[in-house]
């Protein structure tokens, strides 16, 4: 592949930018959207470059850890980041859920304030990663708007709900 495949995932909310950045950026708000249908417990979260924010998403007594390190903060309009799955003491693993999953996804988060609305753009390509790596993340692209896409109809709620 020349191109690396990307996932793309664009949405409007009825709310201020600055209001936006907070629920991605406060664990209080950020836990309360993130990883729906699951308890979301972030263990730190460190908003800066080469910060950390270590997330573990739990469901009965199963849990799943995630490791980001932040590359660029740019209050409130981007967020960058190395995402991947690790164990419970923060190395990086192999995703044990799904064979050849990249080890390390480049993600990007913008967001635009539009007329008093919030404009958010966050995509996801496979980072440094194998061709087996590349083909699977192609492969599940599709299947990505499932989890996203309920994370982002938490954030919707949340986001009215902050504004009542």
């Amino acid at each position: 592949m020349d191109e690396l495949p990307t996932y793309v995932l664009e949405r409007e909310f009825d709310a201020p930018r600055e209001l936006v950045w907070r629920t991605w950026t406060e664990p209080e708000l950020l836990k309360r959207w993130y990883g729906p249908n699951v308890e979301t417990i972030i263990h730190d979260l460190d908003v800066r470059p080469g910060g950390l924010w270590l997330n573990e998403m739990k469901w009965g007594d199963n849990s799943h850890f995630q490791r980001v390190e932040y590359t660029e903060v740019t209050e409130p309009e981007r967020l960058v980041w190395l995402h991947s799955v690790s164990d419970a003491s923060w190395n990086v693993v192999a995703n044990p859920m799904m064979e050849n999953w990249p080890r390390v996804l480049l993600t990007t988060v913008t967001f635009d304030e539009v007329g008093g609305r919030t404009h958010m753009r966050l995509t996801w390509v496979p980072h440094e990663a194998s061709e087996a790596e590349i083909a699977s993340f192609h492969q599940a692209l599709q299947g990505l708007d499932k989890g996203w896409g309920a994370g982002m109809d938490l954030l919707t709620q949340l986001l009215a709900e902050l504004q009542t």
